[in-house]
Order: C-alpha cells, then sequence, then structure tokens
C-alpha cells in the first residue's frame, strides 16, 4: 500500500466549509437569486418581497456575508446587498468539479 502524504489547509478548509454551507440552505440560495435579479438591494426589500420575518432574513445575511457570497454598503439607513459574483463562480465551478460535471461548468 503506498504511503500519501496530505497536507491540509485549516484555513482554507474553513472557508470552503462556510461557502459551501451557506449554498446548501434553499432559503439563503433564494435570498441569492433574489440579490441577482436585483443586482443590489436593501434588506427591507428582501424581507418584505419574500415575505420573510427580519430576524430569520438577517440570520441568513450574515451566514452569506461570513462566508463572502455578498458585500454589503450602507447608503443613509439602509444597508445594500450585491453578490461576490467571481467568488460564487469559483465556487460553482469547485462543486462541478466534486460531482464530476467539470466540463458543464
Amino acid at each position: 500500500m503506498r504511503k500519501v502524504n496530505v497536507q491540509i489547509d485549516n484555513a482554507k478548509l474553513q472557508m470552503s466549509s462556510d461557502i459551501l454551507r451557506a449554498l446548501a440552505h434553499p432559503l439563503r440560495m433564494k435570498i441569492l437569486e433574489f440579490i441577482d435579479k436585483n443586482k443590489t438591494i436593501n434588506v427591507n426589500k428582501i424581507y418584505n418581497t419574500l415575505k420573510l420575518e427580519q430576524s430569520i432574513t438577517s440570520q441568513h445575511l450574515k451566514i452569506l456575508r461570513a462566508s463572502g457570497l455578498v458585500h454589503t454598503h450602507r447608503e443613509g439607513k439602509f444597508i445594500h446587498y450585491t453578490i461576490d459574483y467571481p467568488k460564487l463562480v469559483v465556487a460553482m465551478k469547485a462543486i462541478g468539479v466534486f460531482l464530476g460535471k467539470e466540463s458543464e461548468q
């Protein structure tokens, strides 16, 4: 049996885990689709349009922010969200490779 030397970068593993966790929830995917459709949108529009509770919306947006999939900017009292498309594309390609669908990406 051949011995394999595997080195794991814990920081990259944690970042990857955070991204996959963020993408693994149907409500977060729905929020991402809504942001994508609007390009930039404030949190009030997200929870009002999707008919979600403000606290639940904030919890899911916090996970999306922590994973780096969305960016925020403040305009007055409103926080606006945009998608980090390059990061999302890299994540989707990695998932495709893992699933053996790299040629479809």
